[in-house]
C-alpha cells in the first residue's frame, strides 16, 4: 500500500449536448472557475495547468497547448507550467496520475486539469469522419471497412460468446445509465429508455443497435488536485487518490488477444494493492462506457458483481438507482453524451462529486470508497483508480 499523496479538492462542469453558441473557451473558463472556487482557491494559487486534448478544432487545441487559459484566468507569472495530457478516453485517469506524480515529487502544489470541446456541434459528416477510423490501422483494418462501431461490436460479440450475456442484459446497461441521466440536469438525454426500445432500434454493427451507441456532444469539465496533507484545509470533502493501476494491451483491436477482458484484471489488481482496499470495499463504480460492453468487462475484471455475471447483475437493477452498486451515475457517454476526450473526464468528475456528497437528487448515501475506470483509442489500455473519502 502506497502513501497517499494527493486529493481532488474541487470540480466544475457544464451541461453536455449541442450548444453551437457556446464557445470552447467560454465553457473552459466556466468549469475552471467553478473547480477553483470549489477548492477554496483563487486562480493564482494554481501552479500547474493540464489542459487535455480537444478534437473538434485544431486551433482551439493549440490555444490550450500554448497557455491560452493561463492568460484568460489571470495566472500569468504565477503558473509554473501549462502542459497538455492526451490519452484519448483514458485521459481522465492518466491526467490524474500525472497530477498525483507531480505533487508527490514536489514539482506542483495545486494542479488544474481541464477539458472543453465541441464535437457535438461539428457538421454531421465531420463528426463521423473524426471518429469512424480513429485508432483503426490504416494498413491492416481500415481497407476492410473496420471502424469504431465495429470495434465495439467485435468486443461485444466476443464477450457475449464467452459469458453467455444476452441481448436483454446488454440493453439493460443502456437502461441503467439512462435512469441515472434522468436525475442529472447536465445530461444530454434524460427521457426514459426501455429494453424494448434499445432492441427495437436500427442495427448498426451486429450485435450493436443505434441505442447501444453513444452520441457526440459538446461539454467541459475540470478538477483541482492538491497535496493530501493540505486537502482538509481547502475543503470539507476532499477525495483522496488511494491507488492506480493500468495496462496497455494493443493499438489495433485485431491484435488484442483477449477482447472479453482487456487489461482490467491486471490493472484492478494493481490499484487494489496500492490502495489497501479490495472489491468488497467499493460502494460506487464510475465506469467508462461509450458502448455497453465496456462497463460489463470492467465490472467482471474488478470483481464487483459478487460472483454474478455482470450482465445479469446489471439486468437485476444492481447498478441502477437504489441498487447495491451504483454505476456511472452521471449517465455516462451513452446518456450524458460523448464529449470526445471529456467523456472520461465527466465520469471521473462524477465519481468525485458523489464522494464529496454534491450529487443532488442522484446522491448515493454513505459513500466512502469508489473505483473509476478509463480506456482510450480502440480500448487500447485499461486504467483503474481507487478514490476514497479516507486518506488511509
Amino acid at each position: 500500500m502506497k502513501r497517499v499523496t494527493s486529493a481532488v479538492v474541487g470540480i466544475g462542469e457544464v451541461p453536455s449536448g449541442k450548444f453551437p453558441d457556446r464557445s470552447e473557451l467560454d465553457a473552459a473558463l466556466t468549469v475552471c472557475r467553478e473547480a477553483i472556487l470549489d477548492a477554496g482557491l483563487g486562480p493564482r494559487d494554481i501552479d500547474v495547468v493540464l489542459p487535455v486534448g480537444a478534437l473538434a478544432s485544431s486551433h482551439w487545441n493549440v490555444d490550450l497547448v500554448f497557455s491560452r487559459l493561463t492568460e484568460e484566468l489571470g495566472m500569468l507569472r504565477s503558473a509554473k507550467m501549462n502542459c497538455q495530457v492526451m490519452a484519448g478516453g483514458a485521459t481522465s485517469s492518466s491526467a490524474l496520475a500525472v497530477a498525483d506524480a507531480l505533487i508527490a515529487s514536489g514539482q506542483a502544489r495545486r494542479v488544474l486539469v481541464v477539458h472543453s470541446d465541441a464535437v457535438g456541434s461539428l457538421p454531421k459528416q465531420r463528426g463521423i469522419d473524426l471518429f469512424a477510423t480513429t485508432g483503426v490501422s490504416e494498413e491492416w483494418e481500415a481497407p476492410y471497412g473496420h471502424n469504431m462501431n465495429a470495434v465495439g461490436a467485435l468486443a461485444t460479440a466476443r464477450y457475449m460468446h464467452e459469458t453467455g450475456t444476452t441481448e436483454e442484459e446488454l440493453a439493460s446497461v443502456c437502461v441503467s445509465l439512462r435512469k441515472w441521466a434522468a436525475l442529472n440536469p447536465n445530461a444530454m438525454y434524460r427521457t426514459p429508455l426501455t429494453i424494448e426500445e434499445v432492441l427495437g432500434s436500427k442495427m448498426i454493427a451486429t450485435p450493436l443497435r443505434s441505442r447501444h451507441c453513444n452520441m457526440l456532444a459538446d461539454g467541459a469539465a475540470a478538477f483541482v488536485v492538491a497535496p493530501a496533507k493540505d486537502a482538509p484545509s481547502l475543503t470539507k470533502t476532499p477525495v483522496y487518490v488511494r491507488g492506480h493501476g493500468s495496462l496497455v494491451t494493443h493499438y489495433s483491436m485485431s491484435q488484442d488477444t483477449d477482447l472479453a477482458r482487456l487489461g482490467f484484471v491486471e490493472a484492478g489488481r494493481a490499484a487494489y494493492a496500492e490502495s489497501g482496499l479490495g472489491a468488497g470495499d467499493i460502494q460506487l463504480a464510475a465506469i467508462y462506457d461509450a458502448y455497453p460492453v465496456w462497463p460489463l468487462i470492467a465490472l467482471d475484471g474488478l470483481g464487483l458483481c459478487a460472483g454474478e455475471r455482470a450482465g445479469a447483475f446489471v439486468a437485476a437493477g444492481e447498478t441502477s438507482p437504489g441498487g447495491s452498486l451504483p454505476m456511472t451515475t452521471n449517465g455516462g457517454m451513452l446518456s450524458m453524451g460523448h464529449t470526445g476526450v471529456g467523456g472520461g473526464i465527466a465520469v471521473l468528475v462524477e465519481g468525485v462529486r458523489q464522494l464529496m456528497g454534491k450529487a443532488g437528487p442522484r446522491q448515493v448515501e454513505n459513500l466512502v470508497n469508489a473505483v473509476e475506470t478509463a480506456s482510450g483509442g480502440t480500448w487500447m489500455d485499461s486504467h483503474v483508480t481507487v478514490l476514497s473519502r479516507e486518506a488511509a
